[in-house]
């Protein structure tokens, strides 16, 4: 029976720390992206650190990656910016935050 038990926690304690490690990777993400939305925003120092904490409390709004997805795409509304490119972005922050974490 403790056998048992022991497995059990085991698999409780990898899915915790995998949560966390996923949670970590997203937020390393979109503070990447933030970061790239300010820069083609212009915003200064100050301001870009703001938006990127928005851009990181976005993330809370809805399960998956859209929420993060329309608050840039509303944030950079006549920047020339295209779908395809934010979600490109998206993916290359992405894989460079999983290397990272």
């Amino acid at each position: 029976m403790n056998n048992f038990k022991d497995r059990e926690k085991s698999f409780e304690k990898k899915f915790a720390n995998d949560q966390e490690t996923e949670f970590k990777i997203n937020a390393k993400r979109n503070k990447l992206l933030g970061t790239w939305a300010a820069s083609i925003l212009k915003l200064d120092e100050e301001q870009k650190k703001n938006y990127i904490t928005e851009v990181i409390k976005s993330d809370f709004q809805e399960a998956g990656d859209e929420d993060v997805f329309k608050k840039i795409k509303k944030d950079l509304e006549g920047k020339s910016i295209q779908d395809t490119e934010i979600r490109k972005k998206m993916s290359e922050f992405l894989e460079a935050a999983k290397k990272e974490i």
